[in-house]
């Protein structure tokens, strides 16, 4: 499963902050993505969302963000043109090639597709690239503002409203966009190139795709979208999307596992190390299971994953369905569904009503776990009454009320 996508951001070609967000798999990131998102759009729409969840499965770490000027970032779109969105991105490739490690996949939908073909050969750490919908010929974007091209040369600028939003154009982004030439940078590409276009798309032809994968040299690949619009805003054609560009890309991109410490986890050991991300970020390993450890943003955290507490009233509320269920299993109780809800809290012992003696002797405040068990099935009150009593035999209850001993020792003293 992937994390929650963590915010992030760096400076753009105008030296404007660019918003971004970076999702991560749980378990080793095993190579970088790097993702441009459509003319005017931003990095949250639906296809660039799902095509990061999908490669954060595959352990493929997936940086998304806004151009200059769109969706969170700052910068005046009006002042920008296709060689300054080139620019945002090899920034961006440098951001993550400076405080992670180099993409080695190119991602780009519609113009931001065009983008990446286009500034390729400046990250030579890619291997491979993935267009969605990309135009062959990036002067096909006036398309979108056709009926404001006479205004535009006529007073330079013109307002334009593109998705509904009010956007202004300028007569030097419509000459930047005839400078560049797409299908000479794509006979230059000496990567791998995945081509993805819908027959039926309305805004980029697909005889657009037709262009680039003849002008392109092999390993090139033409994969069809069959009836999905130009932003792929069925969840189920973006999902589709997602899942052939994650498939396709692990030939070409490194996805061996990493050797290290990670891999020599000793049976009934669990190990929790720091990521290098944020403040408080860590890595937890069980077994071969992966996932993060946080705290909430409101402490200076990422939010990516369970605080400690959480982990440990999950432990508690995930013992307490188990030995339930297996009571109910040994002495077949219908039990169609059990629920546990856990919450703790730090409260003074005087407040405790239903601590016991020991308690109310104490001074300051102690932990306090609540767990509400809701049961499904038909049964009798008297089967209810003792599956809950059963519930307190859970063995991380039956810790959590004795008094444990932790030994610690700095793994230098063997």
């Amino acid at each position: 499963m992937a994390v929650k996508p963590i915010k992030l951001s760096f400076e753009g070609a105008f030296g404007a902050k660019l918003s971004a967000r970076l999702d991560l798999p749980t378990g080793p990131v095993r190579a970088y993505a790097l993702f441009a998102h459509c003319f005017t759009c931003s990095k949250d729409l639906t296809a660039a969302r799902k095509i990061a969840q999908s490669l954060t499965m595959q352990g493929i770490g997936v940086l998304r963000f806004d151009f200059t000027g769109l969706g969170g970032s700052g910068g005046d779109f009006a002042s920008t043109n296709f060689t300054s969105n080139l620019d945002d991105l090899r920034r961006a490739a440098d951001f993550l090639r400076h405080e992670f490690a180099a993409p080695s996949l190119l991602i780009g939908h519609s113009l931001g597709g065009a983008a990446v073909l286009a500034v390729a050969d400046s990250v030579p750490e890619a291997k491979a690239i993935a267009t969605i919908g990309a135009p062959a010929d990036i002067e096909h974007v006036t398309h979108n503002f056709a009926d404001y091209l006479d205004d535009i040369e006529r007073d330079g600028q013109a307002e334009v409203s593109l998705g509904g939003r009010p956007f202004v154009i300028k007569q030097q982004f419509v000459d930047d966009l005839r400078a560049h030439d797409v299908e000479t940078s794509v006979g230059k590409l000496h990567k791998a190139l995945l081509v993805m276009h819908a027959p039926m798309d309305q805004t980029v032809g697909i005889d657009n795709a037709s262009r680039i994968f003849a002008a392109a040299k092999h390993p090139k690949s033409f994969v069809s979208l069959d009836s999905a619009d130009h932003l792929l805003r069925d969840p189920d054609d973006a999902a589709y999307a997602a899942d052939v560009i994650s498939a396709w890309a692990k030939r070409y991109i490194t996805t061996d596992e990493p050797a290290g410490d990670d891999n020599d986890i000793p049976d009934g050991a669990v190990v929790v190390r720091e990521t290098g991300l944020g403040k408080f970020q860590s890595m937890v390993l069980a077994g071969h299971h992966r996932m993060l450890a946080d705290e909430p943003e409101s402490v200076g955290g990422f939010d990516s994953g369970p605080s400690p507490y959480d982990l440990l009233a999950a432990a508690l509320g995930s013992c307490t369905v188990m030995t339930i269920r297996m009571y109910a299993d040994l002495k077949q109780i219908p039990v169609d569904g059990i629920r546990v809800e856990v919450r703790h809290d730090k409260i003074h012992a005087s407040d405790c009503m239903e601590c016991g003696a020991e308690f109310a002797q104490k001074s300051g405040k102690i932990d306090r776990f609540e767990r509400i068990i809701t049961l499904h099935g038909d049964f009798t009150d008297d089967i209810r009454e003792k599956l809950i009593v059963i519930a307190n035999k859970c063995p991380v209850h039956r810790t959590l009320e004795a008094k444990s001993i932790i030994v610690t020792r700095d793994e230098r003293s063997g």
